[in-house]
């Protein structure tokens, strides 16, 4: 064995032994159990905290306003759960023996053998009214426990050594990794840097909505500006690279840098970041800065993703997007037409004033709120411009407007959105709003669904009645006539010279469904449309007779392979053809109409 070896563990068994023999002869014992190392040490009132570790530069860090900042050996935001980490364990320090003054003079050479010569840290910390100074000295010999010096106390004491492992040997342990920290931050400007691509964003004060400021004046993206947002308050630092104020920022791709973004409030700089190109090694990394704060890090790239795209995926990609609430809506169309919504909830149709079909002007309503923009078409539009775009005379107009303060809404009411749509381009339609110079595009299919007539728009409930009102069901078709007559609840007979047989229940349930017969959609209206939906004079009829003499009549149209089976019923003097439930038809078909011969 190497002899310098044997001599270290000589003194290591010597000290082990000089242990037991002060604790067993000096160690003072109370019946309470020992108290804390550093009684007055309260963590929520330190103020500053200062750990030279051996042989190596001074770590300090203060609290001011309720943030640490590191202050020695350089001056950077730090990392606060670390150093009240480390307080708390300082504060919860209880010696297991206590080696009293009278047995440290007994033992001449107790600062070497315990390791107060050369400490492995020195400790100053700093509350109102009380300043602890400690050294922390060698490891007892099983390891797990160290020798703890507190200076104007005698003796000396033998704590935990868990606490070493929440020691600062480096300022980077001490250092914050966050970039960016917004939370209760105040701002309201957004400046961004994206190789030659500049833009600015703004919030209002008001609704708390961002716009695009420059290079042009627009609604913005503000879900994905609030996402990227949280994204870039997730960077943290990979590696501490340099803090040298005259390192060559070239090197590092950050001059002049490849992505800034800058926050402010009003005229003031809050945060200004900066990142530059990868390591050589790291294509997932960049370098980065935080311009005031000197040091250079490399960070995550991906996190920073949102902030390298076009300017135009930071506007607002929906034609319209407003959480105001809508009372009316005026149509101009080759059928012009208006929804407005009555006091007590309900919609109608004008100017026929029939009753509107809510979930019709529900699902309106969401596909105008959620029409997206597939192409930014032209910012800067003048009049001369519109001619290109269908846009001087508008194929379409919807205007949105909301409730009026003394009633529903009229043609008076303040608007929230006037929405004009152009000619058609294979796939897509021109539109603009009216509050806006831009042209945008938005998809053609989303576009031919919306309505462009009122009856579109009507309540699609045919009627509502009770089974127990029917009294027969007459069913005509070509050369037959069949007639049910119902006798009480689940109980049909077939009237005299009625073809076929016939299920009571079948029957039952398929009369049920009819008594709450509702269209699918609306086709049209009026005669003129009668053979255009291909329906004649001797095609099927159904006709629910009801036992107060009423009659509820229904014409079916032709099937047409392909197509939604069609009927025809007679509402206030003319026919409305709609697209009946499919579910429904095959019942009628199955358990109603007679079998075809």
């Amino acid at each position: 064995m190497n002899p310098r070896s044997i001599w270290r563990w000589a003194i290591v068994a010597a000290a082990l032994m000089a242990f037991i023999f002060f604790h067993h002869k000096y160690l003072r014992k109370t019946s309470s159990g020992p108290g804390p190392v550093l009684p007055a040490l309260r963590p929520a009132a330190v103020t500053r905290v200062q750990v030279r570790p051996a042989a190596r530069l001074e770590i300090c860090a203060a609290r001011t306003n309720g943030s640490w900042q590191l202050v020695e050996p350089l001056v950077y935001p730090a990392q606060a759960v670390s150093i009240e980490k480390f307080l708390a364990e300082l504060e919860q320090l209880v010696p297991a023996p206590y080696l009293t003054a009278r047995a440290l003079r007994e033992q001449p050479r107790a600062d070497e053998e315990f390791g107060f010569t050369t400490p492995q840290a020195s400790i100053i910390i700093e509350q109102p009214g009380y300043t602890a100074r400690l050294r922390v000295g060698a490891r007892t010999a099983p390891g797990d426990q160290v020798f703890l010096q507190v200076v104007g106390v005698e003796g000396v004491y033998v704590v935990d050594a868990g606490f070493l492992q929440f020691l600062p040997r480096t300022p980077d342990d001490w250092r914050s990794t966050a970039l960016l920290d917004l939370s209760g931050m105040t701002f309201e400007r957004l400046a961004v840097t994206n190789g030659s691509k500049i833009f600015e964003l703004r919030r209002s004060a008001t609704d708390r909505l961002w716009r695009m400021h420059y290079p042009l004046s627009a609604r913005a993206n503000n879900a994905r500006i609030e996402e990227s947002l949280q994204m870039l308050q997730s960077v943290r630092a990979r590696q501490f690279i340099s803090h040298d104020p005259r390192a060559d920022l070239e090197t590092f791709g950050l001059h002049p840098p490849e992505l800034e973004v800058v926050i402010g409030q009003g005229t003031n700089t809050i945060a200004w970041l900066q990142f530059g190109k990868s390591p050589t090694n790291d294509a997932k990394l960049v370098y980065a800065r935080r311009v005031g704060l000197e040091a250079i890090v490399t960070v995550s790239k991906d996190l920073l993703a949102p902030w390298y795209a076009a300017v135009n995926d930071f506007r607002e990609p929906y034609l319209l997007h407003s959480a105001v609430p809508v009372a009316g809506v005026e149509v101009r169309a080759p059928e012009s037409f208006s929804l407005q919504r009555q006091t007590n909830g309900a919609w109608r149709v004008w100017p026929e004033d029939f009753p509107a079909d809510a979930d019709l002007v529900n699902e309106l309503l969401t596909a105008l709120n959620e029409l997206p923009i597939v192409e930014f078409t032209q910012d800067v539009v003048v009049a001369a411009d519109l001619p290109a775009y269908g846009l001087d005379s508008p194929l379409r107009q919807y205007t949105l407007r909301a409730a009026a303060t003394n009633g529903p809404a009229g043609l008076t009411n303040p608007v929230i959105a006037e929405l004009r749509f152009g000619t058609n381009q294979a796939d897509k339609v021109f539109a603009q709003r009216a509050d806006e110079s831009f042209v945008y595009a938005v998809p053609r299919a989303e576009f031919l669904r919306l309505p462009t007539a009122g009856w579109q728009m009507r309540e699609r409930r045919i009627w509502s009645l009770s089974t127990n009102e029917v009294a027969r069901v007459t069913l005509r078709q070509p050369g037959q006539l069949r007639q049910m007559i119902r006798n009480g609840p689940y109980s049909w007979s077939l009237a005299p010279g009625s073809p076929g047989a016939m299920n009571d229940l079948a029957v039952e349930e398929t009369v049920s469904g009819l008594c709450q017969l509702t269209a699918a959609a609306w086709l049209g209206r009026g005669e003129t449309n009668r053979a255009r939906l291909g329906f004649a004079d001797n095609d099927r009829q159904l006709v629910l007779e009801l036992r107060n003499g009423e009659k509820a009549a229904l014409d079916f149209a032709r099937e047409t392979p392909g197509q939604p089976p069609a009927a025809a019923v007679t509402l206030n003097g003319e026919p409305w053809f709609f697209e009946f439930p499919i579910w429904l038809y095959d019942y009628v078909q199955r358990y109603l109409f007679a079998p075809s011969r």
